[in-house]
């Protein structure tokens, strides 16, 4: 069985993600302060170029202060 990768949910998570991050007026670097999260991983987030792990998305989801299950809904 190959690897498991949706290019596509990656791009639109990461815009997800960082339209979250802009309507709560941070930067990269903030939230990657916020979250305990390299500022290259919330960039690769961002930019849909990494597969985030679960305690990742969770330190994220702290960071933004919301919810993990509000964090990875994507249209």
């Amino acid at each position: 069985m190959g690897q498991v990768r949706d290019e596509a949910y990656l791009q639109r998570f990461g815009f997800h993600v960082r339209k979250l991050r802009t309507e709560k007026q941070l930067s990269q670097y903030q939230l990657a302060d916020l979250s305990n999260v390299s500022r290259s991983q919330i960039m690769g987030i961002e930019n849909g170029t990494i597969n985030p792990t679960l305690c990742t998305l969770k330190a994220v989801a702290e960071g933004l202060s919301i919810s993990l299950t509000e964090l990875v809904e994507v249209a």
